[in-house]
């Protein structure tokens, strides 16, 4: 159910956090993992550790998109999976938020997942592996796409139109052989989050969750390897909401 043995998975946002832990659980299922961030030097010790291929990708601008994929192919070869992870936040109440950290937020979040995801789809189309139905999408959500996340508002709003983008893309590619999912994890701890979470307000908030605890990214393994496999082959468009219960 969680087997990747020859497939090649390109990841974005591999240098750290969630990004990292899917690459290597992607290549300990046996994948070819092409690892991709804009901190090509943080992902030395990853490549020397799984194997497959390092790759600068900034998700902000078009043509580093493009390139990126040429090497990953170059390397590798065929991409037929993509985890579509790279992102960021900007904390801030909505009238305190400089529209630029909005704006910035829209384009690595939203605009780079659509820039990477389409450029995916594209790949998958010329090379053959949608038309053998095995191309695989997935897009990394958030809780903030369901749940208002105080203080978070253009981070929220980017992760609730990845999942309207996500599902658009499922509908378009749906007879091409692609399927495109999300996931909407909880709180995990991560670099982005790190400061945060440890704060009285962090402390306070996870209080608040009905598990009161954070999750593990171990926690989300499972839906995200079956995803990526041949097992998956009827599941596309659909959102899974990963987060132990924070969301209620």
């Amino acid at each position: 159910m969680s087997d990747l043995s020859g497939r090649t998975v390109l990841i974005t946002g591999a240098s750290s956090g969630l990004g990292l832990h899917f690459a290597r659980i992607a290549a300990k299922a046996g994948a070819r993992v092409a690892a991709c961030a804009r901190r090509v030097d943080r992902l030395a010790a990853l490549a020397e550790e799984i194997g497959g291929a390092t790759v600068r990708m900034d998700v902000e601008d078009e043509a580093s998109v493009i390139a990126g994929f040429d090497a990953a192919e170059r390397a590798l070869g065929a991409i037929d999976g993509c985890v579509v992870n790279a992102g960021m936040n900007a904390r801030g109440m909505a009238l305190d938020l400089p529209v630029a950290e909005f704006d910035r937020v829209m384009r690595v979040n939203l605009r780079g997942a659509f820039l990477t995801a389409r450029e995916a789809g594209r790949r998958m189309i010329a090379n053959g592996t949608a038309a053998g139905g095995r191309g695989r999408i997935l897009v990394v959500s958030s809780l903030g796409a369901r749940k208002v996340l105080p203080g978070l508002v253009a981070y929220c709003a980017s992760k609730a139109g990845v999942l309207m983008m996500g599902r658009a893309l499922a509908r378009e590619w749906a007879n091409k052989g692609i399927n495109v999912n999300m996931i909407c994890p909880g709180f995990i701890a991560t670099e982005l989050n790190d400061e945060f979470l440890s704060s009285e307000s962090g402390q306070k908030m996870i209080a608040g969750f009905a598990r009161r605890r954070l999750m593990r990214a171990e926690d989300l393994d499972g839906t995200v390897l079956h995803l990526l496999s041949d097992a998956s082959r009827s599941i596309t468009g659909a959102a899974f909401d990963l987060d132990d219960g924070q969301g209620l």
